[in-house]
């Protein structure tokens, strides 16, 4: 495999995340919460950490605040040894400027390139949830001497219009064609009804990356994307190879969770992650110590479930997080932060509850995302009438109900 130390990882993680709404009112997209006890950038992070990629940029710009701090308490990593996690906000080299697209954030990033002097640099985004060995990727870009790599995940033809699209040569490796959602996607090689989707992860070699991202920053008509954009244009050279992401298996892993990968962009493809992860047989297994997800873990003292006040409490297919309270309340299929509290005679169905939500006695709670500190009152009701659930709160297409960080709830 390559030498990693010869890598220089870059994470994307400037998103606004606008279909996540109100989920990113107040924060950057990367920096929301998953898990009970993740934000979703601890994804890519704890990737390329655990396969030893250990020079990591976090390229922030959006309501960095909070991913900022939690970068930079969670990431710490030992300066003996040169390795680093830093959050880098856009600096304004090149004029007084924000960062125009994922492209011009490397541009405009360029001088940590240069200090480094990688042979390769790595670019993840900080937004999906899923497990790589990154040095797989490695692996496979340097055997094809590519000046770029992209890693590609099997999805179904059918499902081609939503994602970006990878179509390639009879022998499946090199990239002839980058669309974004296409009608009409060829087929792959060996499998005729599936195609390559991309994961927004990419290897590059140094110089072709600085060659691309300078030639685009002086292109006026350019996007300035990674994937719009930079990618394209080492098509169009016949310098860009796929990585099939089922080639990479991380140790630990099951026959259940091997290959998943989400795109958690709207609410809904968030619920339902966040529903696969407390699955009975996980489709996402967080349990895999042999291949961590990492993040900050302040302390906590254990959950706790206890009747109350003669009633005995039912939690069934739940995940509960340190410090949450359930007293003689019902939890089913739904994920509990850490300090969540819910009072005697409450229902939580289908829902997840963001640290120090409280759910006050009697209350009703279904298919629904509380973000944090929402404090819902004794016997109020969420997710069971449509018609005000729509007048006071967001509601997604799918139906799932999302109140807002500190928003007040309407009594029932």
């Amino acid at each position: 495999m390559m030498d990693v130390s010869s890598v220089l990882a870059i994470v994307l993680a400037g998103g606004e995340g606008k279909r996540l709404m109100p989920l990113t009112a107040d924060r950057a997209k990367p920096a929301v919460p998953f898990g009970g006890t993740y934000r979703l950038i601890d994804f890519a992070l704890s990737n390329l950490v655990n396969a030893g990629l250990r020079r990591i940029i976090v390229l922030t710009q959006y309501k960095s605040h909070s991913l900022d701090r939690h970068v930079s308490l969670t990431w710490r990593l030992p300066a003996l040894l040169g390795d680093f996690v830093t959050p880098v906000p856009a600096q304004q080299r090149t004029g007084p400027r924000w960062f125009e697209g994922s492209a011009d954030a490397v541009y405009q990033s360029l001088n940590l390139i240069y200090d480094e002097r990688p042979e390769n640099v790595i670019v993840f985004g900080a937004d999906h949830i899923y497990r790589i060995d990154p040095r797989h990727l490695l692996a496979a870009h340097a055997a094809s001497g590519a000046a770029v790599t992209v890693a590609g995940i099997r999805v179904p033809r059918a499902d081609a219009h939503r994602f970006g699209v990878i179509e390639t040569d009879p022998g499946g490796q090199w990239i002839t064609s980058f669309r974004e959602k296409p009608a009409d996607a060829a087929g792959l090689p060996d499998a005729p009804d599936e195609v390559f989707a991309s994961m927004g992860n990419y290897v590059f070699r140094t110089d072709a990356l600085v060659r691309s991202v300078k030639e685009d920053a002086r292109n006026s008509s350019s996007r300035h994307d990674m994937g719009g954009d930079i990618i394209p244009s080492f098509v169009e050279e016949g310098t860009a190879a796929v990585f099939d992401f089922a080639d990479s298996t991380v140790p630990g892993a099951t026959e259940r969770d091997r290959g998943y990968w989400r795109d958690v962009g709207s609410i809904d493809s968030y619920y339902e992650a966040s529903m696969d992860v407390i699955a009975d047989d996980p489709v996402f297994n967080l349990y895999n110590h042999r291949w961590p997800i990492l993040s900050y873990q302040p302390s906590r003292p254990p959950a706790k479930i206890v009747p109350a006040y003669g009633l005995t409490p039912d939690v069934q297919n739940s995940v509960l997080s340190p410090g949450v309270i359930v007293a003689g309340a019902r939890a089913h299929r739904s994920l509990l932060s850490r300090d969540v509290r819910v009072a005697p005679g409450a229902d939580i169905e289908g829902s997840v509850l963001f640290d120090n939500v409280q759910i006050g006695a009697n209350a009703i709670v279904r298919n629904a995302i509380l973000d944090k500190n929402v404090i819902v009152p004794e016997g109020a009701r969420i997710g069971v009438d449509g018609e005000k659930d729509s007048a006071h709160y967001s509601v997604s297409p799918g139906g799932v109900v999302v109140v807002a960080k500190h928003q007040t709830i309407v009594p029932s």
